[in-house]
């Protein structure tokens, strides 16, 4: 993450009374509240975040071009960069038809707040009250009122409710000082609290060697002393895109299925002709991309196999049923599944075949498997992606013959890698983005 500089921040006044009432008016509720739901709508996949929000023509330009399907964005804080100057406009159009866009687009935008900072932080105007009354009383209340502030701005800009807002404290403090690793703890858990409390969930974004390790060393070793996020986001620059942690500083256990890894920071990058410097992300989150639940066809038919050999008359076996399987959506076979490649199994691919102006011969070629298995919806697919369609695909890119990728239902880096290969051989920029041309291009045998 990346934050202004100190002239950027705004020290509040009287923040001891500010946060000490709003820790009042609080305590009436925080006791009874409840960890927000998880969600169903799991994934695994590539993040980014810039500076600012990138304006709507960019998002567009990344949306088919880059690997990224989670986007994190700044929403507010005192301590935010992002703001109107002289020189520079901010994100004026960061507002709830921004948001609805990209969430209509299939990203997953990560919102985040960025306020007060460890105490023992420099270089930060706002920061957490390190006084120790009342076990960090007031660094309590100050992470109370910054969740509500931020659900506030969340209810602007239209994101719902059980949404995971993420508070951003930067690393680099000494978490051997009592005083500022506590009241870090302290507000965190507050701000924690209060987003349950109104229905959303917590995330908190830190290094994996200050913030989240102090959440982790907290929860170890005094357990239900402070509240802990549902989610981390960890900035650990090792290269490498995947959600494992450190486990120098955090359980390997610990957020399992609910961590972001920032694992480069500050770099620039280009797709579809548009420029931004970025920090890249890997994210496992709500448990991952799910794969379907049955990966069987008609019933009880087999789909998946190493190869799929060109099948004719007299051919037999279980690869012949998962032809007959497949002509039964696609070319209306209502003959048994007996995997015997007889008459009717003939005249069904020849319909087929027709009808998607491949040549009709009767035999099950490596062009018309890859037709069947990729007819249906042309969904934008990336990493992530997971369900139906990505078997579909899966099987297609197999079928064309992409040895490499097996059928999980999720789409993987080796699904992305075929796909860039399909689409070099048939003229179309090799992203490994599946964009409803690379369906085409599937849909028609080629490859």
């Amino acid at each position: 993450m990346r934050l202004g500089p100190t002239g950027h921040a705004r020290a509040r006044t009287s923040v001891v009374v500010a946060v000490l009432v709003a820790f009042c008016a609080t305590l009436l509720t925080a006791g009874s509240a409840d960890a927000a739901e998880r969600r169903k709508d799991g994934l695994t996949g590539y993040a980014f975040d810039a500076r600012c929000a990138p304006t709507q023509e960019q998002m567009d330009a990344w949306l088919t071009s880059s690997p990224f399907w989670g986007v994190g964005v700044y929403i507010g804080g005192s301590t935010l960069s992002c703001r109107p100057t002289p020189t520079d406009p901010g994100q004026p159009h960061l507002d709830a038809t921004w948001v609805a866009a990209q969430r209509a687009h299939g990203w997953r935008v990560l919102p985040i707040w960025v306020g007060p900072q460890a105490s023992c932080q420099t270089g930060y105007g706002d920061l957490i009250t390190p006084d120790p009354t009342g076990a960090y009383a007031a660094a309590d209340a100050q992470g109370r009122a910054e969740a509500s502030a931020a659900v506030a701005r969340a209810g602007e800009l239209g994101l719902p409710s059980r949404t995971t807002l993420w508070y951003d404290l930067e690393g680099g403090f000494d978490v051997a000082n009592d005083d500022c690793r506590r009241s870090a703890l302290r507000f965190l858990s507050g701000w924690t609290s209060q987003l349950h409390a109104l229905g959303f969930r917590s995330g908190v974004y830190s290094s994996v060697s200050a913030g989240i390790h102090a959440l982790d060393n907290a929860d170890n070793l005094s357990p239900g002393s402070y509240e802990m996020p549902d989610q981390v986001w960890y900035a650990w620059y090792n290269g490498r895109a995947t959600a494992d942690i450190d486990p120098q500083w955090v359980r390997g256990s610990t957020w399992a299925g609910q961590r972001i890894h920032q694992y480069e920071a500050h770099v620039p990058a280009l797709y579809g002709g548009v420029l931004l410097t970025i920090d890249r992300n890997y994210l496992e989150l709500d448990g991952g991309s799910q794969p379907p639940r049955s990966f069987l066809g008609c019933g009880r038919t087999r789909l998946d196999f190493g190869s799929y050999p060109r099948l004719r008359t007299g051919s037999r076996g279980p690869r012949v049923a998962a032809l007959q399987c497949l002509l039964r959506k696609g070319a209306r076979y209502h003959s048994k599944l007996d995997g015997r490649y007889d008459r009717d199994v003939v005249r069904a691919v020849t319909r087929f075949q027709r009808r998607h102006d491949l040549r009709p011969t009767g035999k099950a070629d490596r062009a018309t498997w890859t037709v069947l298995f990729s007819a249906g919806s042309t969904p934008l697919m990336k990493v992530g992606s997971a369900g139906e369609s990505a078997l579909r695909l899966q099987r297609a890119l197999r079928a064309a013959g992409a040895r490499a990728v097996k059928a999980t239902g999720v789409v993987n880096v080796r699904t992305t890698t075929a796909v860039s290969r399909l689409q070099r051989r048939v003229g179309l920029d090799p992203t490994g983005v599946v964009t409803p041309e690379t369906w085409a291009a599937l849909q028609a045998g080629e490859g």
